[in-house]
């Protein structure tokens, strides 16, 4: 299982502070402590008609942001009444995306990193909900301002619950996709899209938006999902054995 965590976009956040979105029901995120300077009045990824020069200020290239969230039951990873985080990802703004990484902006020892800028409080939560199932967490992870990020927009979207006041939760159960569809788009505005695996399971949701200003505290506004599932119209959401 590949598992991404870009680059550019954490970089970007540190050494530029940049980003930009459109607007549907923008998201309020926790306070970092980090701040950019670009401000949120500024041309949302994905809908400029010009080409943006200050791209400190500008999510390019790429436009889209996607937030993905694991269901790991195999083996089970995490709290069983929590979906974990996978990742926070820029994609182009047709919806593909880059897989190479500049090797030049590589961290290491992410843990003490985060301690000496002061965002212990970020560290103990990804030691709790942004766990790798086959590596360390370290490989896992990026810089400061970009796990500050990654992980107030992963708290404000909190898919366990949102399905669970639909009355969806996980078990032996079968559900139409549907309606876990139905579920979110009513909470998070817009259309996420599930992913399954061969036996028809869910294991990974993937929210989208568009952004304006900085990655460290713009605006980010959902947007529909670029893709429809790849599941069957029945699914399965079974529960974490841990």
């Amino acid at each position: 299982m590949f598992q991404y965590v870009y680059v550019p976009l954490a970089v970007v956040a540190l050494a530029c502070t940049a980003f930009a979105a459109q607007a549907e029901a923008p998201l309020s995120l926790a306070t970092t402590s980090l701040s950019s300077g670009c401000g949120t009045n500024l041309t949302p990824s994905c809908q400029n008609s010009s080409v943006e020069t200050n791209s400190c200020c500008f999510e390019a290239p790429g436009g889209w942001i996607s937030q993905v969230q694991f269901w790991d039951t195999n083996p089970s990873t995490g709290p069983s009444t929590n979906w974990t985080i996978h990742g926070l990802w820029p994609n182009n703004c047709d919806g593909s995306y880059s897989e190479d990484c500049d090797p030049s902006r590589d961290y290491s020892d992410i843990t003490s990193l985060l301690q000496d800028q002061g965002a212990s409080s970020t560290l103990d939560f990804m030691q709790t909900y942004w766990i790798s199932d086959d590596e360390s967490n370290e490989a896992f992870w990026e810089a400061v301002a970009f796990f500050e990020t990654a992980v107030n927009l992963f708290q404000s979207l909190p898919t366990y619950e949102w399905l669970e006041q639909a009355g969806i939760t996980p078990g032996d159960s079968e559900y139409a996709l549907s309606d876990l569809v139905s579920a979110l788009q009513s909470a998070f505005g817009a259309t996420p899209i599930f992913s399954c695996n061969d036996h028809n399971t869910i294991y990974q949701i993937s929210y989208y938006f568009n952004l304006q200003g900085s990655m460290i505290d713009g605006q980010f506004d959902p947007v529909d999902a670029p893709s429809s599932s790849s599941c069957d119209s029945q699914v399965m959401y079974p529960a974490k054995t841990n």
